[in-house]
């Protein structure tokens, strides 16, 4: 190479504003798109309302439950019975104590029966007739069947007063839906936290309102 060569520099050429404005709005645009990748991500991250729904209280109308006849809800994925009970339902309540696990529901090893529930009825004292219970086995989770004929029946003893009997191994609970001595259930039917919101509505969930 000889001593006098030059080494030759290249000086790009300033842009006109159209190409600088293109540039910036390219720029906003990819910005744009990954904003918008990520808005659908962060919101995905939050519980829809759905699924807070399945946790909170649910209210139901119980405007149509007969006497003798029950109404099933959902709450947290789980069915929850309400029974009307007649005068003769309720009158089967007491004698039924000594053959009975936990007839006061003192019980805390499945669940906690709410105070007001710790009775013979299982039930608040202004709507004695009206059961609140999760309709669920306390032995393995299959769901008992309704069986409120008294009377002998199949798998049932001659002097039955009319109760619940699971389908999978046979437990037996009362009217109250607490479980009869020697069945495989361990302990008596779930009662939710609930209350009477009017002579009509119910509250399922929440007890927060004692009365």
């Amino acid at each position: 190479m000889s001593s006098d060569a030059t080494v030759s520099t290249f000086t790009p050429a300033p842009l006109d504003s159209s190409k600088r404005t293109w540039l910036i709005a390219s720029g906003c645009a990819g910005c744009v798109g990954v904003i918008g990748l990520v808005t659908p991500f962060v919101r995905s991250l939050e519980p829809s309302e759905q699924a807070k729904a399945a946790g909170g209280p649910v209210e139901a109308d119980i405007s149509d439950i007969k006497p003798g006849t029950m109404k099933t809800v959902a709450w947290r994925g789980k069915p929850v019975w309400i029974l009307n009970r007649t005068p003769e339902m309720m009158a089967t309540l007491k004698k039924n104590d000594a053959e009975l696990v936990d007839p006061m529901s003192k019980r805390t090893n499945y669940s906690t029966t709410p105070e007001y529930a710790r009775n013979d009825a299982r039930a608040r004292d202004d709507h004695a007739n009206m059961l609140v219970v999760v309709g669920i086995c306390t032995h393995l989770g299959c769901s008992p069947a309704e069986k409120f004929t008294p009377g002998p029946q199949v798998g049932l003893p001659d002097n039955w007063d009319g109760g619940f009997l699971c389908p999978c191994h046979g437990s037996k609970y009362d009217l109250s839906g607490r479980v009869y001595k020697n069945q495989p259930a361990p302990d008596n039917l779930q009662v939710p936290p609930y209350q009477f919101l009017s002579e009509t509505r119910l509250l399922i969930g929440d007890d927060s309102k004692k009365s």
